[in-house]
């Protein structure tokens, strides 16, 4: 994934290697090459954890690429990812992966759509699809409500 000079992400270009989808760039294409990506990363994860001592907790890259490791998970989870236009404007529903605040040592999903797209409806179930996709990768999620009553989890390692 690269940065657009607005800061928002895209998909990389072929040649670039994977990037999984953040819920910030244009819609991932879901195709049978794009499953195969995500695929090879998410095995290529969990070997990383089983070579570095287990496959219980996350690795050490998981701890420095966090947003990049919630986001591989979540998308091999199956669970579909928002996405903008060349815009910035939301054009999918799905989840959205960014650093915490204060950045380090933490991850925020969100559940978002397009205004009127019923994102906020479905925040809390879908929120716990999420958590339970990264709590059986080791990951600890706590759901709270932020600005506007609107649900995130926060996602970090284990103690």
């Amino acid at each position: 994934m690269r940065r657009t000079q607005e800061g928002r992400s895209t998909v990389a270009s072929p040649g670039q290697g994977f990037e999984p989808a953040t819920g910030d760039g244009p819609p991932v294409p879901a195709t049978a090459a794009r499953a195969g990506e995500v695929r090879t990363a998410y095995e290529g994860l969990l070997q990383i954890r089983r070579v570095l001592g287990g496959a219980a907790v996350p690795a050490a890259w998981e701890l420095r690429q966090m947003p990049r490791a919630v986001a591989l998970a979540l998308e091999a989870a199956g669970l579909p990812s928002s996405a903008v236009d060349a815009e910035g404007r939301r054009t999918r529903t799905g989840y959205r992966v960014a650093p915490g605040t204060p950045p380090g040592g933490r991850v925020e999903v969100t559940w978002v759509g397009p205004p009127g797209g019923g994102a906020a409806l479905a925040e809390q179930e879908r929120l716990g699809a999420c958590a339970a996709a990264l709590e059986a990768l080791g990951w600890v999620c706590l759901l709270y409500r932020g600005p506007r009553g609107r649900r995130f989890l926060e996602v970090e390692p284990p103690p």
